[in-house]
């Protein structure tokens, strides 16, 4: 287990400021959001493995996430080091706005050997769109315990949705364990099941 000193030398290397909505203010009317399809190897299609709910101030929304889980070493599967999850989310804007993703911060669960490491990595687009380049963040073992990952994007990179039309977002998240030169069983993942543990988008508004 590492010490709290590299723990959290760890974290804050993939913590950055959040930015200013280029919005002056954020939609009054209540923001919602329907999943239309989830697929991938780490959330299978017709199962219940991740759903989303928008905070009640309609600055942010959480994915929750189900047994999204990466494993190596210890007799795991080779097919079990890379998972991915894609979700098709709908979200449904007031007349007037448009929103952009500007930040995301992402939270899971890892246990690396001493000689492992994994990685998460993700990116969204708006249907019709180019996707955003992935983030990558990596994790060295020995660790155990809750990892944070933030990405961030300059105001002047934000990606609106095209205001009066419907664009359904979609999400790319991977996560990879690899056993390196450890003998032992290493894991991270992203699952609801631990406390404080989901995956938050939070909104950049415009006025159309």
């Amino acid at each position: 287990m590492l010490g709290m000193s590299v723990v959290g030398a760890m974290i804050l290397s993939t913590l950055v400021a959040p930015v200013d909505s280029p919005a002056a203010s954020v939609p009054s009317e209540r923001i919602t959001l329907d999943i239309k399809t989830i697929n991938g190897s780490g959330c299978p299609a017709g199962t219940a493995t991740a759903s989303a709910d928008v905070a009640s101030d309609n600055t942010s929304f959480t994915v929750h996430y189900t047994n999204f889980t990466a494993r190596a070493g210890g007799g795991a599967p080779a097919l079990d080091a890379r998972k991915n999850c894609q979700i098709n989310v709908l979200v449904h804007v007031p007349q007037g706005f448009t929103y952009a993703i500007a930040e995301v911060d992402y939270r899971g669960f890892a246990h690396l050997e001493s000689g492992a490491s994994a990685l998460e990595q993700a990116n969204y687009y708006f249907t019709g769109t180019a996707p955003t380049a992935r983030v990558r963040h990596t994790f060295p073992g020995p660790f155990h315990g809750v990892w944070r990952a933030s990405d961030v994007t300059e105001v002047a990179e934000l990606v609106f949705a095209p205001c009066g039309e419907s664009r359904n977002l979609n999400i790319n998240a991977e996560l990879r364990a690899d056993a390196g030169s450890s003998a032992g069983s290493s894991f991270i993942e992203m699952d609801s099941e631990h406390a404080s543990v989901d995956t938050i988008y939070h909104f950049a508004w415009k006025t159309c």
